[in-house]
Formats: C-alpha cells, structure tokens, sequence
C-alpha cells in the first residue's frame, strides 16, 4: 500500500515536501518512483530512487530543484520541491516495484503499485 500525503497550494518559487508511505513489502524496500498528471496530459516521471537507497534519477526540467529521499526505518520516500513553477501544477503519485538497485522515471509500466495521488497547485 503506498499513502501520498503532503501536497498543497503553494506561491511561484515556493515549496513543498511531499511524503509517500509504503508498507507491505516485508522482504525488501521498494524502489519509489514519484510521477505527475496534469490535466489533459499523461503521467510524466520526476524523481525515482532504488531500494537500496543506491540510485537516484531525476528528470532534466526538475533537476537541481528537486531531492528525492528515503526513510527506511519510517518505510517513506519524500520529495522535496523547491523553486516551483506553475507548470508543476498537477496530481502527484508514487509508484513502487520491488528493485534493488534500479529505478526509473522514463518507464510508468515499470511501477506495480501506486498511491492515490496528492494534488500540488503552483499558483499566485
């Protein structure tokens, strides 16, 4: 089961950590990937990291804005978002999939389980 939690209304240039609670997986951590869907639009990669806390992978446009991080004794990923744009207005999901040293922001059809999303509205 994965649980987003965090979002929210938040100025241009402002931030916001986003948190993903995963449980259920009993024999290893998950890797987290964290994914957006704006209106209109298909489900784009952000940020991924591996379950083994190893690899990290973020997309160019929130590269160096973005820090992707886990928790393993709290069983949570957070996203920190900062310097946000408009155009980050969407609904934020995280996905999971059992993967030790590998994950992905390309590849949605890579994830096996997801939350129910937490919405972020960049807006002045």
């Amino acid at each position: 089961q994965l649980v987003e939690s965090g979002g929210g209304l938040v100025q241009p240039g402002g931030s916001l950590k986003l948190s993903c609670a995963h449980s259920g997986f009993t024999s290893e951590n998950p890797a987290i990937g964290w994914f957006r869907q704006a209106p209109g639009k298909e489900r784009e990669g952000v940020a991924c990291i591996s379950g083994s806390d190893t690899f990290k992978d973020y997309v160019d446009s929130v590269e160096g804005r973005f820090t992707i991080s886990r928790d393993n004794a709290k069983n949570t990923v957070d996203l920190q978002m900062n310097s946000l744009k408009p155009e980050y207005t969407a609904v934020y999901y995280c996905g999971a999939v059992r993967r030790r040293f590998y994950c992905s922001t390309m590849y949605v059809n890579l994830y096996v389980y997801w939350g129910q999303g937490t919405q972020v509205t960049v807006s002045s």
